[in-house]
């Protein structure tokens, strides 16, 4: 269980947790008198129980995790994980980017719902290769799901090595603690949120690398202010890297997609014949 919801882990989940898209190809009751109470050690100890529980299972996240992060460097492939609240706009990033650097860079996608693979459908529309994972009852993803989503995608195969973009549920307090191999945490926030989002989530925000502020074009309508956001979130993370971005204008665009070419040459292999052999996009 997640330490902050109790949602279900991917083994809780079962055929949830890895509910796949194939691409194209404890208070226990009682019967004592009410009056005689003998629950003096049982919140300690049901406490105890929790933390060890939680423990085990963020270890074995932890391990799991640290798997996926060395395959997909052994690939030369640059994972990013999409965090954000529901609505903020990540698939319309993600679809506009895939569209716009389709030519210049093999991707893939892996998309986290809870239900449907509605996203999931949108992303093929752009001939990029896509997994869905739905997590059910569970408000995140994790490290066994995108192991099992990696099974999936041909790492070897048209599209790697790349860029693979991960598109977590939509939440902003679950992912935050989960670790799934990915090169970084890109959280997604939009201006009609408002601009005190970082202060209201801190630990995703504290967690991610770089900050996406999408929907800017709606800056005159909404009493947010863009540099209130982004001072918000450096207080939160001083490292943070901010860009301010509109999918339907295009502006901010190329700043971001100079962000992702930067770190996917940086996780190309060092090897002269995997340059050579650098497959063509996948169509």
């Amino acid at each position: 269980m997640c330490t902050t919801c109790g949602c279900g882990t991917s083994a809780g989940l079962g055929a949830h947790g890895h509910s796949h898209m194939h691409h194209h190809d404890h208070d226990h009751a009682h019967g004592h008198d009410p009056v005689h109470h003998h629950r003096h050690s049982a919140p300690d100890a049901a406490a105890e129980r929790r933390i060890a529980v939680e423990e085990a299972l963020f270890a074995k996240n932890d391990r799991l995790a640290a798997g996926n992060r060395a395959r997909l460097q052994r690939c030369g492939i640059a994972a990013f994980n999409l965090v954000s609240s529901p609505g903020a706009g990540k698939t319309s990033l993600l679809v506009r980017t895939l569209e716009d650097l389709g030519a210049a860079a093999p991707m893939a996608v892996i998309e986290g719902d809870q239900a449907t693979d509605l996203d999931a459908r949108r992303i093929q529309t752009t001939g990029t290769p896509v997994v869905q994972v739905n997590t059910g009852s569970g408000c995140h993803l994790d490290a066994e799901m995108i192991d099992g989503a990696l099974d999936r995608l041909d790492l070897g195969g048209p599209w790697g090595p790349g860029v693979l973009f991960i598109e977590n549920v939509g939440n902003l307090v679950c992912p935050a603690a989960f670790d799934l191999g990915e090169a970084a945490k890109v959280v997604v926030v939009s201006v009609t949120e408002g601009d005190d989002k970082p202060l209201k989530y801190p630990d995703m925000f504290a967690a991610a690398g770089l900050m996406v502020v999408t929907k800017t074009d709606l800056l005159a309508h909404v009493p947010a202010s863009l540099d209130r956001l982004i001072a918000n979130a450096v207080r939160v993370n001083p490292a943070l890297e901010a860009l301010a971005v509109s999918v339907q204008s295009g502006a901010g665009l190329a700043a971001w997609y100079d962000w992702i070419d930067v770190r996917r040459r940086g996780a190309l292999p060092d090897r002269a014949e995997t340059r050579r052999a650098e497959p063509a996009v996948h169509a």
